[in-house]
C-alpha cells in the first residue's frame, strides 16, 4: 500500500461485496413480495403500490438523516476520536427515533385525509386497502429510522457484512410472514403489512443491540443518547438536510414522470414498467458503491489527509466504472432471457430492449460520476453544491426534457429515458469538474 492508500483492495472488497449482495437480496425479495401480494387481490395490490409511493418519501428522509450521520461518524473515525464518533452515533439514534415518532404520529392522525387528497379518485376497496397498509406502515417508521441509524454506524466502520446478514434474516421473516398472512390467515393487506412491521422491528432491535457492544470501536451509550449535543447534531443536519431536500425533489419529479408515462398508451406503459424493474437491477453496482465513497472519503477527510482522499476518489471511481460496466453488460445480455417470463407482445418486448440498452450504456459510463462520486463530495462536506446541481438537473433536464422529448416531440417513453440519461451526463460533468477543482478539500464537517 502507498502512503495515501489508506484502504487496501481487500478492505474495499469486504465493504463492497456485502453491500452489493444486500441490494440484490432486497430486490429479489421485493419481487417475491409482489408475487405473494398479488394473491391477496387486485385491491390489495393497488393499495400497497400506491402507499409505497407515499412511504418512499419517509424512507428517503430517514436515509438522508442516516447518511448525514455516516459522514460525521466516518470523519471522527478517521480522526481516531472514537468517543465523539460514538456520541455522534448516539445523537443520531436519539434524533432519528424522535423524528420518526413525530412523523408516524402525524400520519396516524391524518392518514385518511392525506390519502383522500392524494388518491381521492380510487375505488373504495382500494382506498380501504391504502388506509390499512399506511396505518400499519406508520407504526414501523421508528423501527426503520432506528435501523438506518445503526446501519450508518456499521457502514462507517466498514463492517457492511453485518447489515447484509441482518438484511437476509429480516427479508426471510418478511417473505415467510407474507405467505402466512395471505395464504394461512387470509388477512389481505394486513397480512402483508404486519410481517414488514415485524421484520423492521427485528432489524432495529438487532442493530441497536450490536451498536451497544463494547468491543466495537464506536458504541452507543445511554448518557449520550439521553442528552443533547447541539454542535454534533448541527454537523449531522448540515449534511442530512440538503440530502433530504435533494431526494424529496427527486421523488416529486418521479411522480410527475409517472403521470406523463400514463399518457402514452398501454404498450408503452407496460414496456416502461418492465424496463424499470430491469433498470433497478442494472443500477445495483453504482448504488452499492455510494456508501463506500462515504466511508472511505469521510475517514480520509477526518484524518485531514486530503491527498489520501483525492487518491481514493480516483481509485474508487475507476473501480465503480469497471464494476458498473461489467454488471450492466451482464444485465443487458440477460434481458432477452428475462423477457421470456413476461407475457408481452413482440412490439412491447422490442421497446423494453431499447429502453434497457439506453439505460445500461449510460448507467455504466456516467452514473459512477453522477451517483457514487457525488456521495464522496458529500462525505467531504460539499453538500450544498451537490444539492443545487441535483435539484436543478432533476427539474431543468430530467423533467423539462422529458416533456419536450416525450410529449412535444412524441417520442414517448424513449424520450423520457433519453431525458433521464441526459440528467446523468449533466450531473457527471459538473461533479467531475467539482472534484478536479479541489474545492471540496476546503470544507469542514467536524470541529478540529
Amino acid at each position: 500500500m502507498g502512503e495515501n492508500d489508506l484502504f487496501s483492495n481487500q478492505e474495499l472488497k469486504k465493504m463492497i461485496v456485502p453491500l452489493f449482495l444486500e441490494q440484490l437480496l432486497v430486490m429479489f425479495v421485493g419481487l417475491a413480495d409482489t408475487l405473494v401480494i398479488s394473491y391477496a387481490g387486485e385491491s390489495a395490490v393497488s393499495g400497497v403500490s400506491l402507499v409505497n409511493q407515499f412511504n418512499t418519501i419517509f424512507i428517503y428522509l430517514f436515509t438522508a438523516l442516516a447518511s448525514g450521520g455516516a459522514v460525521v461518524i466516518s470523519q471522527y473515525i478517521g480522526r481516531q476520536d472514537t468517543d465523539l464518533a460514538g456520541e455522534s452515533a448516539s445523537q443520531l439514534l436519539m434524533f432519528s427515533f424522535g423524528f420518526s415518532v413525530l412523523l408516524g404520529a402525524a400520519v396516524l392522525l391524518g392518514n385518511e385525509a392525506m390519502l383522500c387528497r392524494l388518491f381521492g379518485k380510487v375505488e373504495q376497496p382500494v382506498m380501504e386497502a391504502c388506509i390499512t397498509y399506511l396505518r400499519i406502515s406508520a407504526y414501523s417508521y421508528p423501527a426503520l429510522a432506528v435501523y438506518n441509524a445503526g446501519a450508518a454506524v456499521y457502514r462507517s466502520l466498514g463492517k457492511t457484512n453485518v447489515t447484509m446478514y441482518l438484511s437476509v434474516v429480516s427479508n426471510v421473516i418478511n417473505v415467510i410472514g407474507n405467505v402466512i398472512g395471505v395464504f394461512v390467515f387470509r388477512a389481505g393487506v394486513a397480512g402483508v403489512a404486519w410481517p414488514s412491521f415485524i421484520a423492521r422491528v427485528f432489524s432495529a432491535v438487532a442493530i441497536t443491540f450490536l451498536c451497544f457492544r463494547e468491543k466495537n470501536r464506536v458504541v452507543y451509550r445511554g448518557k449520550w443518547i439521553f442528552s443533547w449535543h447541539g454542535s454534533l447534531m448541527k454537523s449531522i443536519l448540515n449534511v442530512a438536510v440538503p440530502n433530504g431536500i435533494e431526494n424529496g425533489i427527486f421523488q416529486l419529479v418521479k411522480v410527475a414522470l409517472s403521470s406523463m408515462v400514463a399518457l402514452f398508451g398501454t404498450y408503452q406503459i407496460a414496456a416502461n414498467g418492465v424496463a424499470q424493474s430491469i433498470w433497478s437491477l442494472a443500477a445495483l453496482a453504482g448504488v452499492a458503491m455510494g456508501p463506500v465513497f462515504i466511508t472511505v472519503i469521510g475517514q480520509c477527510m477526518g484524518t485531514g489527509n486530503t491527498e489520501a482522499a483525492e487518491y481514493h476518489f480516483k481509485k474508487l471511481t475507476k473501480l465503480t466504472l469497471f464494476v458498473s460496466a461489467v454488471w450492466n453488460l451482464l444485465v443487458s445480455i440477460l434481458t432477452p432471457v428475462f423477457l421470456h417470463f413476461y407475457s408481452l407482445s413482440p412490439e412491447t418486448k422490442r421497446l423494453v430492449v431499447w429502453l434497457v440498452l439506453i439505460h445500461n450504456v449510460f448507467n455504466a459510463a456516467f452514473y459512477p460520476f453522477s451517483g457514487a462520486l457525488s456521495n464522496g463530495l458529500r462525505a467531504a462536506g460539499d453538500v450544498k453544491f451537490t444539492m443545487y446541481v441535483s435539484v436543478v438537473s432533476t427539474v431543468a433536464v430530467r423533467l423539462l426534457l422529458s416533456y419536450l422529448l416525450g410529449i412535444t416531440l412524441q417520442m414517448g417513453v424513449i424520450g423520457i429515458a433519453l431525458a433521464m440519461v441526459c440528467d446523468w451526463v449533466v450531473r457527471a460533468a459538473l461533479f467531475i469538474w467539482r472534484e478536479r477543482t479541489g474545492k471540496w478539500k476546503t470544507f469542514q464537517v467536524i470541529k478540529q
